[in-house]
């Protein structure tokens, strides 16, 4: 061993040490207040962008307002937050909007994704059969997480499996979009998702 090959060695180390963690981005999708920016919201370590408007009387007449009365914004553009997951991961996570009339605007937030989660509210499924059926057609890995409202759900899981007709591949999971914890459960399921998905 050469004198300088300790110091080589130390170098080396010292720069995997400050090598900037692996950028991956993930979409959260699903229906019109759903939960998407709450999830965000709840497990990004910087201040969530978000692109909330307010709920005009217009804008009542086309959504439905009848599950979430409270709701008195809406995204119409997206949400983007962040969290690292460990020093060689960060997660950068693009919100969709959740209302149909928006839709134009997937192909650029998914662009470069290798997962999605698709939120869905059991007492209304329909409104996230775009999502599923977006992550389908694009073949992006995705998971479908229900959002347990008041704490319960409508509907069991395996119901939910048969009514948005996904197959056994696709993980499903009950979660709390308040909570960090359960959203980074969640987002971790999905990057198993893609992980098998890409044999890695």
């Amino acid at each position: 061993m050469t004198p300088t090959e300790p110091l080589a060695r130390a170098s080396a180390a010292q720069q995997a040490a400050v090598r900037p963690p692996l950028p991956v981005k993930l979409v959260i999708a699903g229906g019109f207040g759903v939960g998407k920016t709450t999830a965000v919201g709840s497990i990004s370590e910087i201040e969530p962008l978000t692109t909330e408007a307010a709920i005009t009387e217009v804008a009542a007449g086309v959504d439905d307002l009848s599950h979430t009365p409270t709701k008195t914004t809406t995204t119409v553009a997206m949400d983007f937050g962040c969290i690292t997951i460990d020093p060689t991961l960060k997660l950068y996570l693009f919100g969709t909007p959740g209302q149909e009339r928006f839709g134009f605007m997937w192909d650029d937030i998914v662009e470069g994704a290798i997962g999605g989660l698709v939120i869905v509210d059991t007492r209304r499924l329909d409104d996230c059969y775009a999502a599923v059926d977006y992550f389908e057609h694009k073949q992006i890995p995705f998971a479908v997480a229900v959002n347990a409202f008041d704490g319960r759900t409508a509907h069991t899981l395996d119901e939910v499996r048969w009514a948005l007709d996904v197959s056994e591949g696709v993980p499903l999971l009950v979660f709390d979009a308040r909570e960090r914890g359960s959203v980074r459960d969640a987002l971790l399921v999905v990057l198993e998702q893609a992980l098998a998905r890409s044999g890695g």
